[in-house]
């Protein structure tokens, strides 16, 4: 079984509870590290200038406490390795929808199940993030 090291621990407890819920259900399938739940200004603004973001702060889920979205990643991290992101994106997914949570995945923005790169209305491809689908909402 595989569990959270302490830095995906302290991650994890800056996630709204739902987030906290799939992410503790999915880490007994697969090992996964968390590596961003809430990003300061500073964070959000940095995420943008290295073209990891769009969203200027306050405009991102994870410029919340709790933060209203995570990056995950399967661990050991291979940012080439979609297969292994593409899985635990299903795992995520799947466990959202069994405990009735609106999941929406960075590599399926729209939510019609077909990866960003087989999309072509998916202009942006951010495979390590989740986000509440109802996040603006919750505001």
């Amino acid at each position: 079984m595989f569990f959270f090291g302490s830095t995906s621990k302290a991650r994890l407890l800056e996630c709204d509870p739902r987030l906290q819920t799939i992410l503790n259900a999915v880490i007994k399938h697969m090992d996964f590290t968390v590596l961003c739940a809430t990003r300061s200004r500073a964070d959000q603004e940095e995420a943008v200038r290295k073209g990891l973001s769009r969203a200027q702060y306050g405009e991102s889920p994870h410029n919340f406490s709790p933060a209203l979205a995570v990056d995950i990643a399967p661990y050991p991290v291979d940012w080439r390795d979609f297969e292994r992101f593409s899985f635990l994106g299903g795992l995520m997914k799947g466990v959202a929808s069994a405990e009735g949570i609106a999941l929406t995945w960075g590599y399926d923005w729209n939510n019609n199940g077909t990866l960003g790169k087989d999309d072509p209305a998916e202009s942006l491809i951010d495979a390590p993030h989740f986000e509440l689908s109802n996040w603006k909402e919750l505001t």
